[in-house]
């Protein structure tokens, strides 16, 4: 993890609760999602855990992605690690944004890749025991 500066960690005392969003358990996989590893975010979990900072976990249930049954039943056992997690929050996939993408000329990475289905979310809160 980056090292916290003075500020930071004022801030951190500042702050009554952290939504930490993760959006894939595994680092290479969450690399080649977002273009870098997830160690940090992983790390930064960890010590809010350990300082006793509340937290919520989100996650974007992204089809083909971030539905792996063993990626989710290892975001499981590291949100089991954590102390302070207060909620889960599966998020669905949608492509509600893609327009910005297209607006923007940019490539939107993810074409072709269906939204999360509601059964999709449930079967991924069963794994997780939500």
């Amino acid at each position: 993890m980056v090292e916290l500066t003075d500020k930071m960690k004022e801030l951190v005392d500042l702050t009554d609760l952290f939504l930490l969003d993760i959006k894939h358990i595994d680092p290479i996989k969450c690399k080649d999602l977002v273009g870098f590893s997830n160690e940090k975010e992983l790390a930064f979990a960890k010590y809010l855990s350990e300082i006793g900072k509340p937290m919520w976990i989100r996650q974007v249930l992204v089809p083909g992605i971030t539905d792996n049954r063993q990626d989710l039943l290892n975001l499981k056992s590291f949100i089991e690690s954590l102390k302070t997690v207060e909620k889960i929050e599966i998020l669905p996939y949608h492509t509600l944004g893609k327009y910005k993408w297209d607006n923007l000329g940019l490539k939107y990475e993810l074409e072709g890749i269906p939204s999360a289905t509601d059964e999709d979310v449930k079967r991924a809160k069963r794994i997780l025991n939500l």
